[in-house]
């Protein structure tokens, strides 16, 4: 996601990549009488679409060579409406970026973030959906805005970009974290007043381990203002996610956009949402700057950004 990462080195993205190259490149597979128009998508193989993932449950897991989780259940839902096999390659996320970048594969899924920088360099699909600022919290505790953050213990992981956000709360307390364990034991354990983490990360912890009780709750986004008094405040807004294709696969992003957008007409959206716990109000709504962030940069100036029913 601008997955809450940071950048990673030059010389581990190209490993990354390489791994990504090595991983499922054999088309002895590749299927048989692919109809034209599925052949017309330009996929790398005719018939198969080639995606690069991390393991990163709930939103993408690889079970029995299939993608799973809430990416990989949008993918697969989209593959089968175009006629498409699809073959997962598993790395990590610097890979995921790079292995379209170079064209390796058909497309990346799993979260990631749009971008300006990133779309000079590849396509995104329409957003399958929206990442809202989540927040981890004890049963009974109430954080609904930034002020209600001001001198509290918040925690999240090494690396993440609200890092940088709550070193900017007044009088927050930063706790980093190798992994999203360490941010749910202290919470717990009530050493740590908030985690910040993705969405569908805490739901499962809420399932998973209910001893720990705690709740999800989201923040109510910073206003233009106070993101410009404190630019790190901007991750704590809610951005919209993406596939992200090579610069060459206009077509294939055509055609997976609008099954998207017409997944979120016809109700698939928001059943696989709350599939894995997850609100559409919450994550199939766009922020105000959604659309301004891409009309005239990779969408028409008339473009409207999917969304479920007002």
């Amino acid at each position: 996601m601008i997955r809450a990462r940071s950048l990673i080195s030059p010389l581990l993205t190209l490993l990354l990549l390489s791994t990504v190259a090595a991983c499922g490149s054999g088309d002895d597979d590749a299927p048989k009488n692919v109809s034209a128009k599925t052949a017309a998508l330009g996929t790398l193989t005719p018939g198969v679409i080639k995606v690069a993932v991390e393991p990163y449950a709930p939103y993408t897991s690889i079970k029995g060579g299939k993608i799973v989780g809430l990416d990989g259940d949008i993918l697969n839902y989209i593959a089968k409406k175009l006629g498409l096999q699809v073959k997962p390659q598993v790395t990590d996320f610097a890979g995921m970026l790079a292995g379209v970048q170079s064209r390796r594969v058909d497309i990346t899924i799993g979260g990631v973030a749009w971008s300006a920088d990133r779309q000079k360099q590849g396509l995104f699909t329409d957003p399958p959906y929206y990442s809202p600022p989540a927040m981890a919290v004890r049963s009974g505790k109430t954080y609904k805005t930034v002020d209600d953050l001001k001198g509290l213990d918040l925690g999240t992981v090494e690396g993440y970009v609200w890092v940088k956000s709550i070193q900017s709360v007044p009088g927050a307390k930063l706790h980093a974290y190798p992994d999203a364990n360490g941010v749910f034991d202290d919470l717990g354990a009530g050493r740590v007043d908030v985690g910040f983490l993705d969405p569908l990360i805490i739901i499962a912890a809420q399932k998973q381990r209910p001893d720990l009780k705690i709740e999800t709750e989201y923040l109510t986004p910073p206003t233009a203002a106070e993101v410009k008094a404190k630019p790190a405040y901007a991750y704590f807004q809610p951005y919209q996610t993406g596939f992200y294709l090579p610069k060459q696969a206009t077509k294939l992003e055509k055609a997976i956009s609008a099954q998207i957008d017409a997944m979120y007409t016809n109700g698939e959206m928001a059943k696989l949402v709350e599939k894995y716990g997850g609100d559409p109000e919450q994550f199939l709504k766009p922020a105000a700057d959604v659309a301004t962030a891409r009309r005239g940069v990779d969408r028409p100036s008339d473009w409207t950004p999917p969304s479920i029913a007002k």
